[in-house]
Protein backbone atom coordinates (compact mmCIF):
# COMPACT_ATOMS: atom_id res chain seq x y z
CA UNK A 1 0.00 0.00 0.00
CA UNK A 2 1.10 3.33 -0.82
CA UNK A 3 -0.95 5.28 1.45
CA UNK A 4 -0.70 4.13 5.76
CA UNK A 5 -3.19 1.45 6.96
CA UNK A 6 -5.50 3.60 8.93
CA UNK A 7 -6.22 1.39 11.87
CA UNK A 8 -9.07 2.22 14.86
CA UNK A 9 -9.42 0.07 17.78
CA UNK A 10 -12.14 0.23 19.63
CA UNK A 11 -11.44 -0.95 23.35
CA UNK A 12 -7.77 -0.19 23.41
CA UNK A 13 -8.00 0.02 27.19
CA UNK A 14 -8.48 -3.82 27.48
CA UNK A 15 -5.50 -6.17 27.04
CA UNK A 16 -6.33 -7.14 23.86
CA UNK A 17 -6.54 -4.04 22.69
CA UNK A 18 -3.18 -2.72 24.54
CA UNK A 19 -1.67 -5.46 22.74
CA UNK A 20 -2.89 -5.13 19.41
CA UNK A 21 -1.82 -1.02 19.93
CA UNK A 22 1.47 -1.86 20.77
CA UNK A 23 1.99 -3.86 17.79
CA UNK A 24 0.72 -0.82 15.33
CA UNK A 25 2.68 1.40 16.91
CA UNK A 26 5.84 -0.54 16.17
CA UNK A 27 4.84 -0.27 12.27
CA UNK A 28 5.41 1.86 10.10
CA UNK A 29 2.71 1.30 7.70
CA UNK A 30 -0.16 1.86 10.13
CA UNK A 31 -1.43 5.60 10.84
CA UNK A 32 -3.49 4.98 14.14
CA UNK A 33 -6.97 6.93 14.72
CA UNK A 34 -6.95 7.85 18.27
CA UNK A 35 -9.91 8.57 19.94
CA UNK A 36 -9.37 11.78 23.28
CA UNK A 37 -10.22 9.36 26.23
CA UNK A 38 -13.27 11.94 27.12
CA UNK A 39 -15.07 10.50 23.32
CA UNK A 40 -13.59 6.94 23.69
CA UNK A 41 -17.76 6.21 24.76
CA UNK A 42 -19.30 8.35 22.58
CA UNK A 43 -20.89 6.79 19.67
CA UNK A 44 -20.75 9.53 17.38
CA UNK A 45 -17.20 9.67 17.87
CA UNK A 46 -16.53 5.84 17.40
CA UNK A 47 -19.35 5.92 14.38
CA UNK A 48 -16.75 8.29 12.51
CA UNK A 49 -13.65 6.35 13.12
CA UNK A 50 -14.71 3.46 12.41
CA UNK A 51 -16.23 4.52 8.93
CA UNK A 52 -13.11 6.52 8.09
CA UNK A 53 -10.46 3.65 8.88
CA UNK A 54 -9.61 0.96 6.93
CA UNK A 55 -9.31 -1.62 9.93
CA UNK A 56 -10.82 -1.54 13.21
CA UNK A 57 -10.63 -3.97 15.52
CA UNK A 58 -13.23 -4.32 18.45
CA UNK A 59 -11.61 -5.13 21.83
CA UNK A 60 -15.17 -5.26 23.88
CA UNK A 61 -17.54 -7.16 25.16
CA UNK A 62 -20.00 -9.19 23.33
CA UNK A 63 -22.82 -7.00 23.36
CA UNK A 64 -21.03 -4.08 22.75
CA UNK A 65 -19.40 -5.49 19.64
CA UNK A 66 -22.06 -6.20 18.53
CA UNK A 67 -23.20 -2.86 18.61
CA UNK A 68 -20.22 -1.62 17.31
CA UNK A 69 -20.11 -3.97 14.31
CA UNK A 70 -23.64 -2.22 13.35
CA UNK A 71 -22.03 1.32 13.24
CA UNK A 72 -19.66 0.20 10.18
CA UNK A 73 -21.73 2.11 6.91
CA UNK A 74 -19.60 0.96 4.35
CA UNK A 75 -18.31 -2.36 2.51
CA UNK A 76 -14.53 -0.77 2.73
CA UNK A 77 -13.37 -1.05 6.33
CA UNK A 78 -12.64 -4.57 7.77
CA UNK A 79 -14.06 -5.74 11.58
CA UNK A 80 -11.76 -7.68 12.58
CA UNK A 81 -13.61 -8.56 16.47
CA UNK A 82 -11.99 -10.34 18.94
CA UNK A 83 -14.99 -11.20 21.34
CA UNK A 84 -16.98 -14.09 21.36
CA UNK A 85 -19.87 -12.81 19.61
CA UNK A 86 -19.55 -13.54 15.84
CA UNK A 87 -17.46 -16.65 16.06
CA UNK A 88 -20.36 -18.57 14.82
CA UNK A 89 -22.35 -16.26 13.03
CA UNK A 90 -22.54 -17.56 9.62
CA UNK A 91 -22.04 -13.91 8.06
CA UNK A 92 -18.69 -13.33 9.91
CA UNK A 93 -15.54 -15.43 8.58
CA UNK A 94 -13.45 -17.29 10.91
CA UNK A 95 -9.86 -15.76 11.65
CA UNK A 96 -7.75 -19.00 11.49
CA UNK A 97 -6.44 -19.27 8.49
CA UNK A 98 -4.13 -22.16 9.17
CA UNK A 99 -7.44 -24.68 9.82
CA UNK A 100 -7.64 -24.96 5.80
CA UNK A 101 -7.33 -23.46 2.40
CA UNK A 102 -11.00 -22.21 2.44
CA UNK A 103 -10.48 -20.59 6.03
CA UNK A 104 -7.59 -18.54 4.35
CA UNK A 105 -9.02 -17.52 1.11
CA UNK A 106 -12.20 -16.12 2.85
CA UNK A 107 -10.29 -14.19 5.74
CA UNK A 108 -8.98 -12.99 2.27
CA UNK A 109 -11.40 -11.33 0.79
CA UNK A 110 -13.46 -10.67 4.40
CA UNK A 111 -14.52 -7.62 5.85
CA UNK A 112 -15.83 -8.89 8.76
CA UNK A 113 -13.37 -11.63 10.76
CA UNK A 114 -14.21 -13.33 13.59
CA UNK A 115 -10.68 -13.64 16.10
CA UNK A 116 -10.49 -16.95 17.26
CA UNK A 117 -10.93 -17.66 21.39
CA UNK A 118 -7.93 -18.46 23.23
CA UNK A 119 -8.71 -21.90 24.41
CA UNK A 120 -10.65 -22.32 21.08
CA UNK A 121 -7.71 -21.90 18.77
CA UNK A 122 -5.30 -24.36 20.28
CA UNK A 123 -8.03 -26.41 20.68
CA UNK A 124 -9.03 -26.63 16.97
CA UNK A 125 -5.37 -26.50 15.92
CA UNK A 126 -5.18 -30.42 17.47
CA UNK A 127 -8.91 -31.57 16.51
CA UNK A 128 -9.91 -29.69 13.42
CA UNK A 129 -7.11 -31.73 11.02
CA UNK A 130 -8.29 -34.79 12.74
CA UNK A 131 -11.64 -34.71 11.95
CA UNK A 132 -10.66 -33.37 8.29
CA UNK A 133 -8.28 -36.23 7.90
CA UNK A 134 -10.84 -38.83 9.09
CA UNK A 135 -8.26 -39.88 11.81
CA UNK A 136 -11.30 -38.98 14.18
CA UNK A 137 -14.97 -38.83 13.79
CA UNK A 138 -17.35 -36.26 14.74
CA UNK A 139 -18.63 -37.96 17.72
CA UNK A 140 -15.40 -38.79 19.56
CA UNK A 141 -15.90 -38.69 23.47
CA UNK A 142 -13.44 -35.49 23.62
CA UNK A 143 -11.59 -34.07 26.29
CA UNK A 144 -9.56 -31.39 26.60
CA UNK A 145 -7.26 -29.11 29.41
CA UNK A 146 -5.94 -25.99 28.97
CA UNK A 147 -3.87 -24.22 31.35
CA UNK A 148 -3.61 -20.34 30.46
CA UNK A 149 -1.57 -17.50 32.29
CA UNK A 150 -3.82 -14.82 34.09
CA UNK A 151 -3.16 -12.57 31.47
CA UNK A 152 -6.52 -13.76 29.66
CA UNK A 153 -8.73 -12.84 32.67
CA UNK A 154 -8.18 -9.27 31.76
CA UNK A 155 -7.22 -6.30 34.04
CA UNK A 156 -9.12 -7.45 37.25
CA UNK A 157 -7.95 -10.50 37.48
CA UNK A 158 -4.02 -9.03 36.06
CA UNK A 159 -4.57 -6.66 39.40
CA UNK A 160 -5.39 -9.86 41.86
CA UNK A 161 -2.64 -11.74 40.58
CA UNK A 162 0.02 -9.09 40.83
CA UNK A 163 -1.22 -7.68 44.05
CA UNK A 164 1.09 -7.80 47.35
CA UNK A 165 -1.36 -8.76 49.18
CA UNK A 166 -3.13 -11.36 46.78
CA UNK A 167 -4.76 -14.49 48.40
CA UNK A 168 -2.63 -17.47 48.84
CA UNK A 169 -4.82 -19.51 46.80
CA UNK A 170 -3.80 -17.97 43.74
CA UNK A 171 -0.61 -19.74 44.29
CA UNK A 172 -1.82 -22.64 43.19
CA UNK A 173 -3.21 -23.76 39.45
CA UNK A 174 -7.48 -22.84 39.47
CA UNK A 175 -10.05 -24.99 37.08
CA UNK A 176 -12.81 -22.80 36.10
CA UNK A 177 -15.57 -23.26 34.14
CA UNK A 178 -16.47 -26.37 35.67
CA UNK A 179 -20.03 -26.61 34.74
CA UNK A 180 -18.99 -26.98 31.43
CA UNK A 181 -20.65 -23.99 29.99
CA UNK A 182 -17.25 -22.03 28.85
CA UNK A 183 -18.19 -19.61 26.15
CA UNK A 184 -15.00 -21.18 24.19
CA UNK A 185 -17.04 -24.44 23.75
CA UNK A 186 -19.68 -23.45 20.75
CA UNK A 187 -16.82 -22.30 18.54
CA UNK A 188 -14.98 -25.53 19.23
CA UNK A 189 -17.65 -27.63 18.65
CA UNK A 190 -19.10 -25.66 15.66
CA UNK A 191 -15.80 -25.13 13.82
CA UNK A 192 -14.12 -28.82 14.32
CA UNK A 193 -17.82 -29.99 13.13
CA UNK A 194 -18.26 -32.02 16.10
CA UNK A 195 -21.39 -33.40 17.03
CA UNK A 196 -21.05 -32.86 21.15
CA UNK A 197 -18.69 -30.20 22.39
CA UNK A 198 -15.95 -31.86 24.28
CA UNK A 199 -15.65 -32.25 28.14
CA UNK A 200 -13.47 -28.90 28.65
CA UNK A 201 -11.50 -28.02 31.57
CA UNK A 202 -9.76 -24.49 31.61
CA UNK A 203 -7.08 -24.33 34.44
CA UNK A 204 -5.47 -20.49 35.21
CA UNK A 205 -2.09 -20.17 36.97
CA UNK A 206 0.31 -18.20 38.15
CA UNK A 207 2.20 -16.61 35.27
CA UNK A 208 1.14 -13.69 33.55
CA UNK A 209 1.62 -15.25 29.78
CA UNK A 210 1.61 -18.61 27.91
CA UNK A 211 -0.74 -21.25 27.15
CA UNK A 212 -0.69 -24.91 27.14
CA UNK A 213 -3.78 -26.73 25.60
CA UNK A 214 -4.29 -30.62 25.33
CA UNK A 215 -6.21 -32.98 23.88
CA UNK A 216 -5.75 -36.97 25.04
CA UNK A 217 -6.79 -39.29 22.94
CA UNK A 218 -7.07 -43.87 22.70
CA UNK A 219 -5.01 -45.02 19.87
CA UNK A 220 -7.88 -48.01 19.59
CA UNK A 221 -10.38 -44.97 18.17
CA UNK A 222 -8.60 -43.84 15.90
CA UNK A 223 -8.16 -44.50 11.93
CA UNK A 224 -5.41 -44.49 9.47
CA UNK A 225 -2.46 -43.90 11.53
CA UNK A 226 -1.31 -47.24 13.60
CA UNK A 227 1.90 -45.23 15.12
CA UNK A 228 2.97 -42.12 17.05
CA UNK A 229 5.14 -41.28 13.75
CA UNK A 230 2.71 -42.10 11.43
CA UNK A 231 0.53 -38.98 13.05
CA UNK A 232 2.96 -36.52 13.72
CA UNK A 233 3.97 -37.18 9.97
CA UNK A 234 0.13 -36.10 9.26
CA UNK A 235 0.12 -33.19 11.50
CA UNK A 236 3.86 -32.08 10.02
CA UNK A 237 2.38 -32.25 6.48
CA UNK A 238 -0.72 -30.61 7.42
CA UNK A 239 1.07 -27.47 8.65
CA UNK A 240 3.26 -27.45 6.24
CA UNK A 241 4.54 -23.96 4.94
CA UNK A 242 2.62 -22.34 7.58
CA UNK A 243 4.56 -19.28 9.28
CA UNK A 244 2.51 -19.03 12.27
CA UNK A 245 2.34 -22.74 13.35
CA UNK A 246 4.94 -25.01 13.78
CA UNK A 247 4.99 -29.15 14.64
CA UNK A 248 7.43 -29.76 16.96
CA UNK A 249 10.27 -32.87 17.01
CA UNK A 250 8.15 -36.10 17.99
CA UNK A 251 7.79 -35.71 21.66
CA UNK A 252 9.32 -32.47 21.91
CA UNK A 253 12.95 -34.31 21.84
CA UNK A 254 15.76 -32.01 22.06
CA UNK A 255 13.79 -29.05 23.23
CA UNK A 256 12.08 -30.27 26.70
CA UNK A 257 13.20 -30.61 30.51
CA UNK A 258 13.58 -33.79 31.79
CA UNK A 259 10.27 -34.12 29.62
CA UNK A 260 8.20 -31.35 30.93
CA UNK A 261 6.30 -29.18 29.02
CA UNK A 262 6.23 -25.96 30.49
CA UNK A 263 2.94 -23.60 29.93
CA UNK A 264 4.55 -20.63 29.34
CA UNK A 265 7.32 -22.05 27.23
CA UNK A 266 6.52 -19.38 24.54
CA UNK A 267 5.42 -16.26 25.77
CA UNK A 268 6.24 -13.40 24.10
CA UNK A 269 6.22 -15.30 20.67
CA UNK A 270 3.40 -14.82 18.31
CA UNK A 271 3.16 -18.44 16.78
CA UNK A 272 1.59 -21.61 17.71
CA UNK A 273 3.47 -24.61 18.27
CA UNK A 274 2.22 -28.24 18.39
CA UNK A 275 3.27 -31.18 20.14
CA UNK A 276 2.68 -34.96 19.21
CA UNK A 277 3.78 -37.55 22.16
CA UNK A 278 2.04 -40.89 23.77
CA UNK A 279 2.99 -44.35 23.14
CA UNK A 280 0.54 -45.01 19.97
CA UNK A 281 2.15 -48.30 18.56
CA UNK A 282 0.62 -50.87 16.21
CA UNK A 283 -2.41 -49.11 16.50
CA UNK A 284 -2.95 -49.11 20.57
CA UNK A 285 -1.44 -47.18 23.57
CA UNK A 286 -2.71 -43.23 23.80
CA UNK A 287 -1.71 -40.22 22.45
CA UNK A 288 -1.16 -36.70 23.69
CA UNK A 289 -1.38 -33.96 21.78
CA UNK A 290 -0.68 -30.14 22.88
CA UNK A 291 -0.94 -26.63 21.39
CA UNK A 292 1.68 -23.99 23.04
CA UNK A 293 1.19 -20.61 22.54
CA UNK A 294 1.15 -17.20 24.03
CA UNK A 295 -2.49 -16.63 24.91
CA UNK A 296 -1.93 -13.05 23.92
CA UNK A 297 0.03 -13.60 21.22
CA UNK A 298 -1.44 -16.69 18.73
CA UNK A 299 -4.36 -16.74 21.51
CA UNK A 300 -5.69 -13.45 21.02
CA UNK A 301 -3.88 -9.91 19.54
CA UNK A 302 -1.09 -11.75 17.45
CA UNK A 303 -3.84 -13.80 15.94
CA UNK A 304 -5.72 -10.53 15.55
CA UNK A 305 -3.06 -8.93 13.67
CA UNK A 306 -2.14 -11.72 11.43
CA UNK A 307 -5.59 -11.63 10.05
CA UNK A 308 -5.39 -8.09 9.05
CA UNK A 309 -2.16 -8.76 6.87
CA UNK A 310 -4.17 -11.57 5.01
CA UNK A 311 -7.29 -9.23 4.46
CA UNK A 312 -4.58 -6.14 3.29
CA UNK A 313 -2.94 -8.95 1.42
CA UNK A 314 0.59 -8.27 2.97
CA UNK A 315 2.90 -11.05 4.70
CA UNK A 316 1.21 -12.33 7.12
CA UNK A 317 3.84 -12.09 9.54
CA UNK A 318 4.25 -8.40 9.48
CA UNK A 319 5.08 -7.14 12.89
CA UNK A 320 4.83 -10.59 14.26
CA UNK A 321 7.99 -12.33 13.45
Amino acid sequence: MDQKIKVFIDGKEGTTGLQIYDRMMARGDVELLLLPDELRKDVDARREFINKSDVTFLCLPDAAAIEAAALCQNDKTIIIDASTAHRTDPNWDYGFPELSAAHREAIKVSRRIANPGCHASGFLALVYPLVKMGIIAPDYPLVSYSLTGYSGGGKKMIAEYEAADRDVLLDSPRQYAIGQTHKHLREMQAVAGLTHPPVFSPIVGDFAQGMEVSVPLYGHLMSGVSSLEELHAKFCEYYKGQPMVEVLPLMGEGMLDRGFVPSNMYAGDNRMHILVAGNLKDGEGRVLLCALFDNLGKGASGAAVQNMNIALGLDECMGLI
